[in-house]
């Protein structure tokens, strides 16, 4: 009898340390591929993708006004303007159309290239609402896209929600520079 009670608590601090070891489970992001789905279907995003290890930027392009203890986002350089957006809204401005229209020229004249844009969010709203608000801005930028002639095969999108401000302040020129789709070649 006292052998079987010494091999419960055993197993029962083996399973607490392992659930220590582990810890919790990192964060969801939304991503889609281009390619998902028959032509005019919607395809469901997948869930549970962890965004992809990033290099560091060339130094000095890390924002300069990071308080301490906040990390600034070290993201993958672009040779293209980011597309900005309004306050929860998913819609082009006439800004994020020109801009788009620029990436579409470089696409278009170089048919080989993968391109993914990341929808970020500012840091207001839950982490669910601002990873769908996410996808929302990735896939508007998307859709302009196609509709300028890229083909959807060289698109993919990705919604970091608002898991990689660009700016950690925590006021309106700093939301404002978080609400964006950033392009990344591939």
């Amino acid at each position: 009898m006292k052998g079987t009670y010494s091999w419960k608590w055993a197993v029962l601090a083996l399973s607490v340390a392992a659930l220590v070891a582990t810890g919790c489970a990192k964060k969801q992001t939304v991503k889609s591929e281009g390619t998902q789905g028959a032509a005019g279907a919607a395809s469901a995003p997948s869930v549970g993708e962890a965004p992809v290890t990033e290099a560091p930027p060339p130094s000095g392009q890390l924002a300069s006004t990071a308080e301490a203890g906040v990390a600034v986002t070290e993201e993958k350089p672009s040779q293209f303007d980011d597309v900005r957006f309004d306050l929860d809204k998913s819609e082009l401005t006439e800004d994020g159309r020109r801009t788009s229209q620029a990436v579409a020229g470089y696409m278009k004249k170089n048919p080989k290239a993968k391109l993914l844009i990341e929808g970020h969010c500012d840091e207001r709203g839950t982490a669910e609402y601002n990873l769908a608000l996410g996808e929302r801005r990735a896939t508007a930028v998307m859709t302009y896209l196609v509709s300028l002639g890229v083909p959807k095969g060289a698109l993919s999108t990705v919604s970091f929600g608002k898991e990689k401000p660009l700016d950690p302040g925590h006021g309106e020129g700093a939301w404002a520079k978080n609400r964006r789709a950033h392009f990344v070649l591939q």
